[in-house]
């Protein structure tokens, strides 16, 4: 006999465990559970449902909506994400999934969601989207389930060892230096308008990388600043993403100034940075295969490891 219900204290040790018996290519630690589930704004413990099997857990999925604005006041009124879900394979094909499911829609519909995501919630994603290679029986249940394919986002990986910047990428530095740019580790002058220029030309989530990231220890040298004059135009960042060091990103030029090289600059004296610190390895779990950024990381040796399906059900 099945039986639901929402988190209690406590349960955070069944559900690890369940995760990695059910996610082992996707493994977490309880520091980690805690981090980005318990210790999240916007927790609350009635959108993480939970299955059990004669008082065995077999089943979680983990409902979130806005309750602190990312950026400004914005909610995000109308949506909802699911970032993470699984059953026991035991227990798979029973409708415990979908019951699970169910109720964590519905728990987003009462709070007044029209929109839910699999899985591009930020901060605190897991995974962008769900991986059709590593779980195709979890792909093929996000579509019955009437969860839609919006856009497929890839992660990539570089070996860094033996990396040297390219002469040419240290001609075209010099070149862009003697026009008025300038390449730069961070100071604290540079923090207010860097997190600003994250924010507002990129993406909120980037400019909370960047401050939580600092309050968290992240090492100012960590963090590479391009200026044009006194202007911010771009930023490439490093070790910001729960304090894992080879972990690479956010990185972004000013649209406006895309064209000049200027990305292909900060990238190499960021991966520069990284070997010189002893790193083996730069990766990154998000970026579109076909943008300008996507073209850059192959064109400097990074290869896609990953692809994933950011996913949609209206209700």
């Amino acid at each position: 006999m099945f039986t639901y219900r929402f988190y209690h204290s406590g349960d955070e040790i069944k559900i690890v465990s369940l995760w990695n018996e059910c996610l082992e290519q996707d493994s977490i630690t309880s520091k980690r559970f805690r981090n980005l589930v318990l210790l999240d704004a916007n927790f609350d413990p009635e959108g993480l449902r939970l299955a059990f099997h004669n008082d065995v857990l077999v089943g979680c999925v983990y409902a979130v909506r806005r309750l602190l604005p990312m950026f400004g006041t914005d909610l995000e009124q109308d949506n909802g994400w699911i970032p993470f879900f699984f059953v026991h394979p035991n227990h798979r094909c029973l409708g415990v999934g979908k019951k699970l499911v169910e109720d964590a829609v519905q728990f987003l519909k009462e709070n007044g969601r029209t929109n839910v995501f699999f899985a591009s919630y930020a901060p605190n994603y897991i995974l962008p989207g769900i991986d059709e290679d590593t779980y195709p029986e979890a792909y093929v249940f996000l579509k019955k389930q009437g969860f839609q394919k919006l856009y497929s986002p890839v992660a990539m990986d570089r070996n860094l060892v033996g990396f040297q910047v390219p002469q040419a990428v240290k001609e075209l530095k010099k070149l862009r230096e003697a026009e008025g740019y300038s390449f730069g580790t961070a100071k604290d002058k540079d923090l207010y308008e860097v997190i600003q220029f994250a924010n507002t030309k990129f993406n909120p989530d980037w400019g909370r990388a960047i401050r939580e990231g600092i309050l968290q220890g992240l090492p100012l040298e960590r963090i590479l600043v391009a200026r044009e004059g006194e202007k911010v135009i771009g930023f490439c960042i490093y070790g910001g993403y729960e304090g894992i060091p080879d972990r690479f990103g956010p990185f972004g030029v000013d649209p406006k100034q895309q064209g000049k090289g200027l990305g292909k600059i900060l990238l190499n004296e960021c991966i520069h940075l990284m070997r010189s610190e002893g790193l083996h390895n730069a990766w990154f779990l998000w970026t579109g295969e076909k943008t300008s950024a996507g073209y850059l990381y192959k064109k400097t040796d990074f290869e896609i490891t990953r692809t994933f399906h950011v996913m949609k059900k209206t209700i």
